[in-house]
């Protein structure tokens, strides 16, 4: 029988939010609490596309790692599905591009149950003058609908007696003696709380349109993609990654990139653009290697879990089941 310990997670975006539901999973006796100046809307992961898609490089100590992180995301996204009005829908699409090994995804390959290399009919069909579509897989993935999620998730966390701070944390000195264990899900903000010189921003811009009859998601080269909501018939398109820049002033010059690439891929969003469309600028959270280990301070246990870059979303809850483990040695 471990004693009750009391909890804070410091940050409100997606792992902080995935760290909370494990950690009651696992000890629903503990005290635990939320510290944030920011939630739901505020948080950078409310702007996300939030498709299941990781990238093909290692996110944790070796691709094994990261294999189990992908495989107990999908695994906890889909028990959700179906059985939760929390903003989690299966969706299938297509990745295209000029090279085949940019549409090989190790990583999905063995995690989703329909994942295979699109056939020629498929590639012709998806093909345009101008965009002549040689190499190209086609997956059956899910969508998180963050603006449902999260509000969603942090409703059954103050449900199950979680606590909830709205707060600007400065330094972990402030609140040690107050805690046995701290999460820090600072995102970004861990820079400056851990004096990171690794964690640096990827300034990301995104555009949302009304295209309800676009129901597959599309990747293709130049970081262009198209992302469906299922929930509001919204289109996600996107993007750019700009490494190092902390600008989150919109851009036309990117809006004009992501339109004539989105265009090229699925022409039919031309009739979207005769509507109003909102642009969208956030700051990802990158590092080589996502930062999951525990350190003293004073007289607690930092538990850090932050540096998700992009793939917050896909990683979130893989990364806070890891992220709880470290605690099973310090109890």
């Amino acid at each position: 029988m471990v004693n009750p310990k009391k909890i804070a997670i410091v940050g409100a975006g997606i792992a902080g939010i995935n760290t909370a539901l494990e950690l009651q999973r696992l000890y629903p006796d503990f005290e635990l609490t939320i510290i944030a100046d920011k939630f739901n809307s505020e948080t950078l992961s409310d702007g996300a596309a939030g498709l299941f898609r990781p990238e093909t490089y290692c996110f944790g100590p070796s691709f094994d790692i990261s294999q189990e992180w992908i495989n107990d995301a999908y695994n906890f996204y889909k028990n959700l599905l179906n059985t939760e009005p929390c903003g989690i829908n299966e969706i299938s699409g297509y990745t295209f591009s000029k090279k085949k090994e940019f549409t090989e995804n190790h990583y999905l390959k063995k995690c989703l149950p329909t994942y295979r290399d699109a056939t020629d009919e498929e590639l012709l069909q998806h093909s345009t003058e101008n965009s002549i579509k040689e190499y190209g897989s086609f997956c059956t993935s899910i969508v998180i609908e963050c603006k449902r999620f999260l509000p969603w998730a942090l409703k059954k966390i103050t449900n199950n007696g979680g606590n909830v701070i709205e707060r600007k944390i400065h330094s972990f000195d402030e609140i040690c003696d107050d805690f046995d264990f701290i999460f820090n899900c600072a995102g970004l903000e861990a820079a400056r709380l851990c004096d990171d010189k690794e964690l640096v921003p990827i300034r990301g811009q995104i555009l949302r349109v009304k295209a309800p009859w676009v129901d597959k998601f599309y990747y293709d080269d130049f970081d262009t993609y198209i992302i469906p909501s299922i929930e509001d018939g919204t289109v996600v398109l996107g993007g750019c990654r700009h490494f190092g820049s902390h600008d989150v002033a919109a851009q036309q010059r990117d809006t004009d990139t992501i339109l004539e690439n989105c265009i090229r891929l699925v022409p039919s969003l031309k009739e979207a653009l005769k509507s109003e469309y909102k642009v969208w600028v956030g700051l990802r959270p990158y590092r080589s290697r996502v930062r999951i280990e525990a350190e003293k301070i004073k007289s607690a246990v930092v538990i850090h879990h932050y540096g998700h870059g992009g793939y917050g979303v896909t990683l979130g809850p893989g990364t806070a089941k890891y992220a709880v483990k470290l605690l099973l040695s310090y109890l």
